[in-house]
């Protein structure tokens, strides 16, 4: 028996976007752990490379998993697929919680990098395709507010275990991770698959139906439902008639277009710099002479701070396009880059013992600088690159190319989200507040290439969005 359906749109993006809280989950797993005496104790002090393998481990599973996620969801459905990813969630999360020691710890990291790989392009591709295209982007928002939400709520846990003895402390904080993955494999059965989907697979008369019902209230004679149905079919005639086929649909024919641009957005968001305030924030924070629970709190606050301007812009993310927003938030990030790099490397003094990752530190009122354009680039990012960057990711892609190709820009983000996990503990140990600089350099590159290169996608069905490229 079918278990019945939900069709608004709102929930079924509350609902599967609990992929991407996973996300946020793993994230702050680390962030609000490492800087505590149990974990530096029981893992004997990790620090550059080591600490580094830790916390990209997550990133390398993740390359895995979006590597598969385009077939597994093309044969079994953009739900379907979120659904088995869970799984991979639950045993890397037992794996994390029995672990005995930092090579466990990174096999469970890697196994819930599977599930995140698979969530993190399919959510979008599944969202992109049942969304109105004047809410669509708004509608993917949601995909990184559940991600911040996630960093936020995992973080405060993890805070608050910090003041269990001994190594209950962090198995306490990464069994709770275990919670959403239920949740969503709990919810996943309500949701319907996606029109476009079943029209791939020749499904037709289901994907009317379910199209009818999130766009008209059921009405499949609405000249909305008929418009979009003839779009659709339209396109995927075309799509198969194409003389190219396998991994050459992605370059041919000027497909290479809609690739470079959804993979190089996806390595914007990460070589703008901003996700080491999220995974390394303590050791930050640490640099501006903060130190104990102010540290996490602060840290804290960080996050909170993503979620508050995250959603303003959901509210105008359809207004305003994704050009601007791509633009002038790599300008501003670079900024901010450049100040605290700056401001580190002028007033910086070179400390000894404590933390290995953290060489240099700032007091007095440098330090307040760097804190408050640590926050400012958190701010600057949750209003662009952050949202902006799924939100076009998922866009650019034809539907026969779409599962495939948002797996493909999910590579790209998890490729040099991986890459700056690993190098980042080292960097801070070696080059210190140069680090600032290179990300400040970066920020300012995918301005120029988001003017150049990207056209606005804003305002446009999906089938519109083809003629673009």
């Amino acid at each position: 028996m079918e278990l019945p359906k939900i069709y608004n749109t709102y929930f079924l993006a509350i609902i599967s976007t609990v992929g991407g809280m996973l996300f946020g989950f793993d994230i702050s797993s680390m962030s609000a752990i490492i800087g505590t005496e149990q974990y530096v104790d029981y893992f004997n002090d990790p620090h550059g490379l080591t600490q580094g393998a830790i916390g990209s481990a997550l990133a390398a599973g993740s390359v895995v998993g979006a590597l598969f996620a385009g077939p597994l969801s093309d044969k079994f459905g953009r739900r379907d697929a979120i659904f088995l990813a869970c799984l991979w969630w639950l045993l890397g999360t037992a794996v994390q919680v029995a672990c005995n020691g930092y090579g466990m710890l990174i096999a469970g990291r890697i196994l819930n990098g599977v599930c995140v790989g698979i969530t993190s392009s399919q959510v979008p591709v599944y969202l992109a395709e049942i969304a109105k295209k004047e809410k669509r982007g708004s509608i993917i928002v949601i995909q990184q507010l559940a991600i911040e939400w996630g960093i936020l709520i995992m973080f405060f846990v993890g805070y608050g275990c910090s003041f269990i003895a001994g190594d209950a402390s962090f198995r306490t904080a990464w069994g709770i991770q275990f919670v959403p993955a239920v949740f969503l494999m709990l919810g996943i059965p309500f949701l319907p698959r996606s029109p476009r989907w079943l029209a791939k697979v020749g499904r037709e008369e289901k994907a009317i139906e379910i199209l009818a019902r999130i766009q008209a209230h059921g009405k499949m004679d609405d000249p909305l439902v008929v418009a979009e149905w003839e779009e659709i079919t339209t396109i995927l005639a075309a799509e198969r008639e194409a003389p190219y086929s396998g991994w050459r649909r992605f370059v041919k024919n000027g497909m290479w277009r809609r690739t470079f641009a959804g993979m190089s957005v996806q390595a914007w968001q990460q070589l703008s710099g901003a996700n080491v305030m999220t995974y390394y924030v303590v050791y930050v924070f640490q640099m501006a002479h903060l130190s104990g629970n102010i540290n996490l709190i602060s840290s804290g606050v960080q996050y909170a701070l993503f979620i508050v301007f995250t959603t303003v812009v959901f509210f105008f993310i359809d207004k305003t396009g994704r050009r601007p927003l791509l633009i002038y938030g790599a300008i501003g990030m670079g900024i901010c880059q450049f100040i605290v790099g700056g401001v580190l490397g002028t007033y910086g003094e070179y400390v000894a013992g404590g933390n290995k990752n953290v060489i240099i530190q700032v007091t007095g009122q440098p330090s307040h600088v760097v804190i408050a354009f640590s926050y400012m680039l958190i701010i600057v990012y949750a209003l662009t690159l952050a949202p902006v960057a799924w939100v076009y990711a998922a866009e650019v892609w034809s539907l026969e190319t779409r599962a495939t190709g948002m797996a493909l820009a999910s590579v790209a983000n998890w490729l040099f989200n991986f890459a700056l996990g690993l190098f980042v503990p080292p960097a801070f140990h070696n080059i210190s507040w140069k680090t600032f600089i290179i990300f400040g350099v970066l920020c300012f590159g995918a301005a120029v290439q988001a003017f150049v290169f990207y056209p606005e996608t804003a305002k446009k069905s999906l089938e519109e969005i083809e003629v673009l490229f």
